[in-house]
């Protein structure tokens, strides 16, 4: 999801001061509770009250129901150096910050609970006398030499604490929802005589650990409904939930008991408001008061939501739970990713790696070399031998661009030489035994890409063509098997994908998955229906395929949607015994369980580009990204087919 959403008279600091529009509004109001009664019972919903939730002193600027776009609320200097916009509900109080180079929020103890996050820079919060960094860093599209995943640092403070706030030498821009509304800013924003506190009840204990510093991407994604993952950050009283919802996705008339305040944070939808429908777009707001029948048409380019919910919804905080539990049996709770390598700060230099596979207590991985614009250079590139303490060594360098790697029973290993139109034998040596296949109908291959073994002894390998050439040999993108004899048969229709990337078997040898990696680019060749999918297919005695299907959508990056692309970046897969997927792409490694369903997603500096299983117990996945290798723990054990 994006975060970038202030409007850019926001960022400078230059808004015109509008008068701040106050209206008293509550959950009984007049002016529109008759006809939300009527809807309410048109569409059958079940209308609950919350039983000891205050009632509001304050009347909020946000008028029920109607869509209001951030620029039209006065901006106010906060503190010297900080201007913000403020927003609040019957209970919580949003704002949004600038700050200017060095300035400051002088130490003062919070009055409420609050969640800070970092839309933009870096600051320095000290919390009971404690100093942390707090940072943002915007997406990376990945290139030939470097990507970078975004990351946007936050916190939850607790009441009480002892809170000040320093902007970086480049200044920042932040948010900050308080769980009650604070009288000084209600001052500052022209409210007469705000009382002292709004005291609201503790409804559940909160989702992070208070005071500590958290990146936003490394909290699970759950799904509130299909089409619908929000990663949620509850405190004891609110509830925030950074939502993406799917392109074309529809989301019916309901109802809830607590407040919601909902801003777009990037796309666009329809957002149902009773019985009308209203537009809402990047920077556009509204306040759904509690029980008011809502619903949402979300745009061809998907949207991202920040919800903000008073009190927090255990319902929702219930649904995250069994989402956690479900990726705690795959990823242990106490896990975190690990560096293994930084082949920027070792020797030998390591580029853009790939492939990696587990065989004989070693991992192997392609140490490809490519420019900015993805032109590959075997005389460059090379293939590596690491142990597991990370030591490594080249086995064989200058003679190949080397890519997917799969391991013989022999100790040898199957190796897709891209940029040498075949796919050979290797020795751990760097010693090619063979040719396993270079043609199919008296043509070269063009690039093979990834490969797997079957239990027969033949093999699969995917073709996306990603080679230097212009003119290519065979006449599309394809996948290809070649059987225990040798004889090369092409199981796809050329261009059947638009990019065949990944490829696995199940560990009955029954199914066969392929990835498909770049579609829907105006800047690609080839279109495809595959778009962001895992296709799953049941393999034939031959070691043909039939029945296509979609096994599992791997989920896509805000800046793919914004250009209506289906590119997931789904690259190398791995596949344990009992059947789950884990697979790299644009947004990290996604996980699947083996009846396709969205398990979680390890988040990673920057893109990763394949994965395998490894260590004795084969319970380490090993993850290389660029120049590095990472690993982490995990509770299943992995899948790998020897010959």
């Amino acid at each position: 999801m994006s975060l970038n959403f202030i409007p850019k008279v926001f960022f400078h600091g230059l808004l015109a001061a509008v008068p701040i529009i106050l209206i008293q509004c509550t959950s009984s109001a007049p002016e529109w509770g008759q006809k939300n009664q009527a809807l309410i019972e048109q569409y059958q919903l079940t209308k609950r009250e919350l039983k000891g939730v205050p009632k509001s002193a304050v009347p909020s600027n946000l008028e029920p129901g109607k869509v209001t776009n951030l620029e039209s609320i006065r901006n106010i200097e906060l503190y010297p150096g900080i201007h913000g916009v403020i927003f609040w509900g019957e209970s919580t109080m949003g704002t949004f910050m600038h700050l200017d180079p060095n300035s400051k929020i002088p130490e003062e103890p919070a009055t409420a609970e609050k969640i800070v996050l970092v839309m933009e820079g870096e600051i320095t919060v000290t919390i009971n006398g404690a100093s942390m960094q707090m940072v943002a860093l915007d997406r990376e599209a990945p290139d030939g030499i470097h990507s970078g995943t975004p990351r946007n640092d936050l916190m939850l403070i607790e009441k009480g604490a002892s809170y000040a706030l320093s902007a970086g030498t480049n200044g920042a821009k932040i948010m900050e929802v308080n769980s009650s509304l604070r009288s000084d800013y209600l001052q500052k924003a022209g409210v007469s005589d705000p009382p002292s506190e709004s005291r609201v009840e503790t409804v559940q204990s909160p989702s992070l650990v208070p005071n500590t510093v958290y990146d936003l991407y490394d909290i699970q994604l759950t799904e509130l409904a299909p089409g619908a993952y929000s990663r949620l950050i509850s405190g004891k009283d609110m509830l925030l939930g950074f939502i993406s919802m799917e392109p074309d996705a529809r989301f019916g008339h309901h109802i809830h008991p607590e407040e919601q305040i909902s801003m777009v944070l990037r796309g666009s939808n329809q957002e149902i408001l009773m019985d009308e429908k209203r537009q809402m777009e990047k920077g556009d707001m509204v306040r759904i008061p509690r029980n008011m029948v809502h619903g949402a048409e979300i745009g061809e380019f998907g949207v991202d939501v920040l919800d903000i919910f008073w009190p927090s919804r255990p319902d929702y905080m219930e649904k995250q739970r069994e989402k956690l539990q479900a990726y705690h049996a795959f990823i242990p709770e106490d896990s975190q990713l690990e560096l293994v390598i930084d082949g920027k700060k070792s020797e030998p230099e390591l580029n853009f790696t790939e492939g990696p596979k587990w065989m004989n207590g070693k991992l192997y991985f392609s140490n490809m070399y490519f420019d900015q614009d993805f032109n590959g250079d075997p005389k460059k590139s090379s293939t590596i031998e690491m142990s597991p303490d990370g030591k490594y060594r080249t086995i064989t360098e200058g003679k190949m661009q080397t890519n997917g790697l799969y391991p013989y029973n022999n100790g040898n290993l199957i190796v897709c030489d891209m940029m040498g139109h075949r796919v050979v034998e290797m020795t751990t040596s760097g010693h090619v035994v063979r040719v396993l296949a270079d043609k199919y109908d008296g043509k070269p291959i063009d690039g093979p890409n990834d490969v797997v073994t079957d239990a027969k002894g033949g093999f699969y390998f995917t073709d996306p063509q990603f080679t230097m050439e212009a003119e290519k040999y065979q006449p599309g993108r394809a996948v290809y098997y070649v059987s225990p004899k040798g004889e090369v048969k092409r199981i796809t229709e050329p261009n059947e994908f638009a990019m065949p990337n990944g490829i696995l078997l199940s560990p009955d040898g029954k199914t066969l998955y392929i990835n498909n990696c770049y579609d829907k680019e105006s800047w690609y060749p080839v279109q495809s229906d595959k778009d962001n999918y895992i296709w799953a297919y049941d393999v034939q005695e031959d070691g043909t395929i039939s029945n296509g299907r979609q096994f599992a959508k791997v989920l896509l990056t805000a800046d793919v949607l914004d250009r209506k692309g289906r590119s997931s970046g789904a690259d190398g897969m791995a596949i344990d015994k009992e059947g789950n997927i884990y697979v790299a792409s644009y947004y990290g490694v996604q996980i699947f369980d083996k009846e396709g369903s969205f398990v979680g997603m390890i988040n990673m500096p920057s893109f990763p580009v394949s994965l395998c299983f490894g260590d004795d117990d084969m319970k380490t996945l090993y993850i290389v990204s660029y120049s590095k290798v990472f690993k982490i723990r995990t509770n299943k054990e992995g899948f790998v087919q020897y010959l």
